[in-house]
C-alpha cells in the first residue's frame, strides 16, 4: 500500500557513460491519502463528467461531431510537440496544404489515424502494451519520427532537453527497464482490486507513462491519447468528447513544472490536485461547446427550412455533412447532396449567402468553403 503523502517517486542510477537516469517506483499498489482537497476536487470532477456524458446523450447524432473534437485535440497535442498545423488546415486534404506545412499536418493526420484506430480496438482489446505500441506504430509512420522505432519499445537511452543525457533535463530509466516499468503500469491501469479511484488511476498512470517515457519518440502524445483511451475504456465517459491537450496547453510550463515535482519533490498530490481540476474544467468547456453546437445546428436548421424553399432537402443534407467536414469544395458538395454540378454551385452559393459558409482561398477556380461559425466553436471554446 501506498501513502500519497509519503510517496517516494524513484531513485536515479547512474551509467557507465557517467550521467544519471531516472527509476521510477513501482505503482501497482493500493493507495491511500489523508487530502480531503483531492477527495473535493475528485467529486466535482465526477459530477462534470456525468453532466457530459448526460448532455452527450441528448445531443442527436453526436457522432458528428465527435470528429472534430478528435481533430482539435490532434491538433493540440501535437502542438505541444512543435507542430504549427491550425484546425482549418488539418481538415483540408494533402493537395490543399503549403509544401513547406506538408510535414506537420501529416504528423496530425497520424494523430487523428492512430486515436480512431485506438478507440476501435478498444472494442476487442484492453488497453495493454500491445495496443499502446499499435497506436505508436500509426503515429510515427512516415512522418519525422520513422527512423526512431515506431511501435516499438525503445532499446536505448533517450532523454528531455538538452543535446545529450549528459546535460538533459530529465533522463528517463535505463530501456533495461522499460518492459519491467510498462507492465506494472499496464496491470496498475487494470487493478480493480487496488479500489483507487479511476480518475486518480489515470492521473497516476499518465505520470508513470511520461516519465517511463518508453519510446524514442511521440511519448507526449501518446501519453495524452492514453487518458482519454482510459476514459473510454472504463465507461467514464461514454462517447470520446474529452481530450485534456487543450488544458496541458494553456499553460505549458504548469503542465511540465508539476510532472517533473512529482521527481524532483516526490510531490504526487500536486499533480493529481492538477490533473482532477483539469478533468472538470476540460468537462464543463466539452458540455458549454456540445450546448453551442447544438444551438447553431437548430438555429441554421431552422433558417433552411424558411427560407431555401425546394432546396430544403438538399441544404439539410448539406449541412449535417458539415458537422462533420466543415471544410468542402462545390465537387464534394455535389456527392453529398447528390445533384448536379451546378445545382451543387447554386447550393453553395446560397450557403454563402445565408452565412453559413465562407469562401476561403480567394480563387475563381479549385475554390474551398468554411463552415466557419461551427469551427469558431472549438477555436475559442478551451475544451
Amino acid at each position: 500500500m501506498i501513502e500519497l503523502e509519503q510517496f517516494k517517486a524513484g531513485q536515479y542510477e547512474k551509467s557507465p557513460a557517467g550521467y544519471q537516469y531516472f527509476v521510477p517506483n513501482r505503482v501497482n499498489e493500493a493507495w491511500i491519502w489523508n487530502n480531503p482537497l483531492i477527495n473535493n476536487l475528485l467529486e466535482k470532477a465526477a459530477i462534470k463528467l456525468g453532466e457530459l456524458n448526460s448532455y452527450a446523450r441528448l445531443v442527436p447524432n453526436i457522432d458528428l461531431f465527435i470528429q472534430l473534437h478528435v481533430t482539435k485535440e490532434a491538433v493540440i497535442s501535437s502542438r505541444i510537440e512543435g507542430t504549427q498545423t491550425r484546425i482549418d488546415e488539418a481538415l483540408l486534404n494533402e493537395t490543399d496544404i503549403a509544401p513547406e506545412r506538408r510535414d506537420d499536418w501529416k504528423e496530425v493526420q497520424n494523430y487523428i489515424k492512430a486515436l480512431n484506430k485506438a478507440i476501435k480496438e478498444l472494442e476487442k482489446l484492453p488497453i495493454s502494451s500491445r495496443l499502446i505500441r499499435h497506436t505508436h506504430k500509426i503515429l510515427l509512420s512516415s512522418v519525422r519520427g520513422e527512423h526512431k522505432q515506431p511501435g516499438e519499445f525503445r532499446t536505448s537511452q533517450n532523454w528531455i532537453g538538452g543535446t545529450s543525457p549528459a546535460d538533459a533535463k530529465f533522463v528517463p530509466p535505463h530501456y533495461q527497464y522499460v518492459n519491467e516499468l510498462m507492465g506494472d503500469l499496464e496491470n496498475f491501469i487494470h487493478n480493480e482490486e487496488a479500489n483507487v479511484p479511476a480518475l486518480i488511476r489515470m492521473a497516476i498512470a499518465h505520470y508513470q507513462f511520461e516519465t517511463i517515457h518508453p519510446f524514442l519518440d511521440g511519448n507526449g502524445r501518446i501519453g495524452r491519447l492514453l487518458i482519454t483511451l482510459f476514459l473510454v475504456d472504463q465507461k467514464i465517459v461514454t462517447k470520446p468528447l474529452l481530450y485534456l491537450s487543450t488544458y496541458f496547453e494553456n499553460n505549458k510550463g504548469l503542465y511540465y513544472d508539476n510532472l517533473t515535482f512529482v521527481r524532483t519533490k516526490d510531490d504526487m498530490t500536486q499533480w493529481i490536485k492538477y490533473f482532477l481540476l483539469g478533468v472538470a474544467e476540460t468537462a464543463q468547456h466539452t458540455t458549454e461547446t456540445l450546448q453551442k453546437v447544438l444551438s447553431l445546428k437548430e438555429k441554421l436548421e431552422t433558417k433552411i427550412y424558411t427560407t431555401f424553399g425546394r432546396r430544403s432537402n438538399s441544404a439539410i443534407t448539406l449541412l449535417s455533412h458539415l458537422f462533420k467536414h466543415p471544410i468542402v469544395d462545390v465537387r464534394e458538395v455535389q456527392k453529398t447532396a447528390k445533384v448536379s454540378y451546378k445545382a451543387a454551385n447554386d447550393l453553395v452559393n446560397d450557403f454563402v449567402e445565408a452565412k453559413i459558409l465562407k469562401e476561403t482561398t480567394g480563387q475563381s477556380r479549385n475554390r474551398l468553403f468554411s463552415f466557419d461559425t461551427y469551427l469558431e466553436l472549438f477555436i475559442k471554446n478551451r475544451s
